[in-house]
């Protein structure tokens, strides 16, 4: 049996002129490329330095006796999973991270710049130790925070090759407020979304997306659309989405009264 267009064929009914039809159009459809998609950095577009290194260990057990012990011997208990439709599943390991270095990382960065840059993670039996079990670049998934100290509690990452398809908040980074006509003329800037959400090739996810606020004027707004990011990354949510928006009323010219 055959399917074409959503038609399911037997060869047995077909005339042959129309079976001949039939396997040039299938032998077509195997060959055809698919579209070329860019997936180098291009200029004009932020880029990540070089990585960073967190490093860790195996963790044997979970829950949160074993939780606890960890938290007081100064490691962050933490998982790394494997990567699936954009997020996360599959084959996991339990390791265990040193809580300084999760913290100065969220303090240094930011929570939302944390959570979208890729590091390479060292799995080692010791922290100490030369050998390693594991060398892999991950991106931090999650980091839950004590909320009254900011401690980092524990930790998700997931795998990070360079054939993933990931799913990131990206921060916004915005510019241009000192000369928006709009914020000139004494309004206000609604600040709608901090980060946007793509699916991004791992090898290409961005630090941050520039908005450039530097044409806004009262009442105008930038959209998700709006947004000026490599061409590989897709938008997840609605581009008529609002990321920011000019809000109050013009300045009334006194001296014209």
């Amino acid at each position: 049996m055959y399917r074409l267009h959503g038609l399911a064929l037997t060869t047995k009914t077909l005339h042959p002129h129309h079976k001949r039809r039939l396997f040039s159009q299938a032998a077509a459809a195997i060959t055809e490329e698919p579209p070329t998609i860019q997936t180098a950095p291009l200029d004009g577009f932020p880029k990540t330095g070089p990585l960073e290194t967190i490093s860790a260990i195996p963790r044997s057990a979970s829950g949160k006796n074993v939780s606890a012990k960890e938290r007081k011997a100064g490691r962050v208990p933490s998982i790394v999973f494997e990567q699936e439709d954009g997020q996360h599943g599959g084959n996991k390991r339990l390791i265990s991270v040193q809580k300084n270095r999760i913290r100065n990382l969220v303090n240094k960065l930011g929570r939302s710049f944390f959570l979208s840059r890729l590091f390479e993670l060292d799995v080692r039996p010791q922290f100490e130790s030369d050998e390693f079990i594991e060398k892999v670049r991950v991106l931090p998934r999650l980091v839950h925070l004590h909320a009254g100290t900011d401690e980092p509690l524990n930790v998700t990452f997931i795998r990070a090759p360079s054939h993933a398809l990931l799913k990131v908040d990206i921060p916004l980074v915005f510019r241009g407020d000192d000369i928006s006509p709009g914020l000139r003329k004494g309004a206000y800037l609604n600040t709608i979304k901090r980060t946007v959400k793509f699916f991004c090739p791992a090898d290409l996810i961005p630090p941050y997306i520039d908005v450039d606020l530097s044409e806004l004027d009262v009442g105008q707004k930038l959209l998700m659309g709006d947004l000026k990011v490599h061409p590989a990354l897709k938008l997840v949510q609605s581009k008529e989405l609002p990321v920011v928006k000019i809000m109050g009323g013009r300045v009334s010219d006194k001296k014209s009264k």
